[in-house]
């Protein structure tokens, strides 16, 4: 008797709803989300600054991580800039390491 796969189909198939390999735009409660845009593409900024120590901060959290791209929104250009302009302001203090709260 030749190999017999299972009654199941095992793989991720695009066609039909509710299986692995599909992605929504719901969220946990049913909301559809809405796709953020870079926040610097909306501007035509073309070069992120490192002493703009205030815009940088909002992409930075309490414990001074720098905050990833898919929460943030921005386009993969601008997140590289981003984390170079963060680490930069860093090596130069206008921008803490790790909060005082962490230490």
């Amino acid at each position: 008797m030749p190999f017999q796969r299972n009654s199941r189909n095992t793989r991720n198939t695009p066609g039909r709803p509710g299986q692995r390999g599909e992605r929504s735009q719901r969220g946990a409660a049913g909301q559809v989300r809405k796709k953020r845009t870079c926040r610097f593409c909306d501007n035509k900024e073309d070069f992120i600054d490192y002493k703009a120590e205030k815009k940088l901060q909002r992409f930075v959290s309490e414990q001074g991580r720098i905050i990833p791209k898919r929460i943030t929104g921005t386009c993969a250009k601008h997140q590289r800039m981003l984390v170079v302009a963060i680490k930069r302001a860093r090596h130069l203090a206008l921008l803490p390491f790790v909060s005082d709260a962490v230490k």
